[in-house]
């Protein structure tokens, strides 16, 4: 094992977010236009060998916990055969996966088989018109099966992923709570403020906010504060069902002081600050030739070069560059 993986501000460096596609089978309001993108050529993704020789040089560096994303990761041909790969690293011991959830009934099964551990479903409304509405064609049907296909796999735990936009879905946070705490212990829900990338088309909605919503009709109680590296939510119990509860606050409530996290683009560019894009790309030094330990070398200079954090507000501040389908969240 090589030295930890430390910027200049002394964050270490243990997760990794992998993006493996920027393609996706919903059009998400929040995440791009309605005319959808340009999709990378696919000789711009890094292929499978590429992402698993890459995780092991991050492992080598002391990464144990790595997220597959996307786009949306399962539209990739064959992912359960990545999942393997990665998987079968030493050192890496949390893989997980998020997902739309839309494949993930027939996938579910599969995914467990080559070493998947959990999964995150994303779900932003309840109600199949609004969700049709929201994913632009998703279908709520689907997603649901593909919740029930994960628990039934034994992949834990699976958490619901709700992106709330004050005016579109934020009359649902009840009824996301009921949903998931009907289902506890093994589903978990974390709420995400909506990030505006580029230019900000909605309106985010404070954590604090809807923890004034949730408990005026529940009791919570707040769990401890995760360690550096357990991820970013703040996390409640509800106290008569036993869900856990998880506020993911980029905006109002800044975790940038704790950030270990580290997200590997579809096309190889190791983007180490969410909010920025400005990061050589890996991909171009593999193809070159370049040797475990050149690429070790390059990824210690992206990460002691991460910025401190981000300036984007609840309203106002600076959008967050680039765009999410490539970036994997």
């Amino acid at each position: 094992m090589s030295a930890p993986l430390l910027d200049r501000f002394g964050r270490v460096h243990r997760y990794l977010r992998i993006s493996v596609t920027d393609r996706c089978n919903y059009r998400c309001v929040y995440c791009m236009p309605a005319e959808g993108l340009s999709w990378l050529p696919r000789e711009h993704l890094l292929r499978y060998e590429e992402i698993g020789r890459l995780v092991g040089v991050f492992a080598k560096l002391g990464v144990h916990k790595v997220r597959l994303t996307g786009g949306e990761p399962t539209v990739r041909a064959d992912i359960e055969a990545l999942v393997g790969a990665v998987a079968a690293h030493p050192g890496i011991t949390d893989l997980a996966m998020t997902t739309n959830g839309h494949t993930l009934a027939r996938l579910a099964p599969r995914l467990a088989a080559a070493g998947l551990r959990r999964v995150n479903v994303s779900i932003d409304s309840l109600r199949p018109e609004r969700f049709a509405a929201l994913t632009r064609g998703g279908e709520l049907g689907r997603v649901l099966a593909g919740i029930d296909a994960a628990l039934a796999a034994g992949l834990r735990p699976v958490k619901l992923n709700a992106v709330i936009i004050g005016g579109e879905n934020d009359d649902e946070v009840l009824d996301l709570v009921r949903f998931a705490g009907e289902r506890a212990p093994h589903l978990a829900l974390r709420f995400i403020e909506y990030m505006p990338f580029g230019e900000r088309w909605h309106r985010s909605v404070p954590s604090a906010e809807l923890r004034r919503r949730i408990s005026a009709q529940h009791a919570l109680e707040p769990l401890p504060a995760p360690a550096m590296g357990d991820g970013p939510a703040r996390t409640w119990r509800v106290v008569e069902s036993g869900l856990e509860l998880g506020f993911i606050s980029p905006l109002s409530e800044h975790f940038c002081a704790t950030c270990n996290r580290l997200r590997l683009q579809n096309d190889g560019h190791l983007r180490t600050c969410l909010a920025h894009e400005d990061t050589p790309s890996l991909r171009d030094l593999l193809r070159a030739g370049a040797d475990d330990d050149a690429l070790e070398q390059a990824i210690r200079a992206m990460v002691m070069a991460k910025p401190e954090g981000h300036a984007a507000l609840i309203t106002g501040g600076v959008p967050f560059e680039g765009v999410m389908t490539r970036i994997g969240g």
